[in-house]
């Protein structure tokens, strides 16, 4: 063999040019193959912490309809019916609640009569026929002389509520802290209805009032009486203006004490204007 000669093994050598050529061939075949598979789309990322988002995106930022109440953390439906100025038992029919004590955050609950259920006006201050009949005389003053005017400062016509109890105002109404006012007085000391109209509660279920009743007079104005010792009256009852419907007490308070609530439209208001 020459030095020009390839070694034996060589694959250049003429017997084993055939096997290079079928290698070369089958690496073009593959690497051809690999060129013109198409790829595998890869797998599409979602981005969990946006859809989570959206899915559960929470519901309080949906707008209440018009009559419904969301119920939020803490709320109890006799909570939510003082604060709407509704008797309890009506927004338990109205919503179909089958246990009161099982309502969920977010829940839609009407607050307001169904549609075509009849209401009750709000009490107004009656006009005498005579001032009907004739337009003039209502700028007459009044034919006996001891009849007082009404005073100009005194407030809008709708409800002239009695004092509930006799004592002093020891603490007043302040928009935010103090939903009504506190009279104290003697254990065992009258408390009195403020206006006619019916008891939509009376029990001990809402925090920080203690023996609690709750008058409704009509669809505008309802009046709280809390801290009671002893409850005269039950849920159902139609009672009168000055009717004793429970005695002062304590209870959830840290002295003898009323604390009396006007709720117009289920909004807390100062009662001292109202009271006569």
């Amino acid at each position: 063999m020459t030095n020009s000669d390839p070694p034996v093994n060589s694959p250049l050598k003429p017997k084993n040019l055939p096997i290079l050529f079928v290698l070369i061939a089958a690496s073009a075949v593959l690497l051809l193959s690999a060129c013109s598979t198409p790829r595998t789309k890869p797998a599409t990322v979602i981005d969990r912490s946006r859809t989570d988002d959206a899915v559960a995106a929470p519901v309080a930022s949906i707008p209440t309809p018009p009559g419904y109440y969301r119920v939020k953390r803490g709320d109890t439906v006799l909570r939510i019916a003082l604060d709407q100025g509704q008797s309890y038992r009506d927004i338990v029919r109205w919503n179909n609640l089958t246990d009161p004590n099982l309502i969920e955050v977010d829940q839609l609950l009407l607050v307001r009569p169904p549609a075509g259920k009849m209401t009750v006006k709000p009490l107004t201050a009656a006009t005498p026929p005579a001032a009907q009949k004739n337009p003039d005389q209502r700028m007459a003053p009044p034919a006996d002389p001891k009849i007082e005017a009404v005073k100009p400062d005194a407030p809008p016509p709708g409800i002239r509520l009695s004092w509930p109890a006799k004592g002093k105002v020891v603490e007043d109404f302040i928009d935010g802290k103090n939903k009504g006012i506190d009279i104290a007085g003697k254990l065992g000391d009258p408390i009195q209805a403020a206006s006619d109209g019916k008891v939509v509660y009376a029990g001990n279920s809402l925090r920080g009032y203690g023996n609690l009743v709750i008058v409704k007079h009509d669809n505008t104005y309802l009046t709280a009486y809390a801290h009671n010792r002893n409850l005269l009256v039950k849920e159902g009852d139609s009672v009168r203006k000055g009717q004793t419907i429970a005695e002062m007490g304590d209870t959830d308070a840290n002295s003898v004490r009323l604390h009396f609530e006007l709720r117009v439209n289920g909004k807390p208001v100062d009662p001292l204007p109202f009271l006569q």
